[in-house]
């Protein structure tokens, strides 16, 4: 009785497999909507990284220039911290361009 059970147990995964493979397709119709709808929204995210990296750029300058004018001896500091992250945000924006051939 158990061997007669377990060979309609192996019988009805062997189908669901095969019925499963049978109604699967490639997909390709799906990944280049998904492709064409990613490259629309690439040219307005690179546009406000490159808003957000202007402004954090100002912000940067004033505290290293009120720094400055304060006579602080850790401006080298400061001024790589903002430069870098106004660099990152630029390159990055980049980056995402040329990834998807923008």
């Amino acid at each position: 009785m158990k061997k007669v059970n377990f060979q309609r147990l192996v019988m009805a995964a062997a189908l669901l497999l095969v019925q499963a493979s049978a109604k699967a397709q490639s997909g390709v119709a799906g990944l280049n909507t998904a492709t064409s709808q990613l490259k629309t929204y690439i040219d307005p995210a690179t546009t406000i990284v490159l808003v957000i990296g202007g402004i954090v750029g100002i912000v940067g300058a004033v505290r290293v220039y009120s720094k400055w004018n304060s006579g602080d001896q850790d401006i080298n500091k400061e001024l790589m911290g903002w430069g870098g992250s106004c660099l990152f945000l630029v390159v990055s924006s980049l980056i995402v361009k040329s990834f998807f051939g923008l």
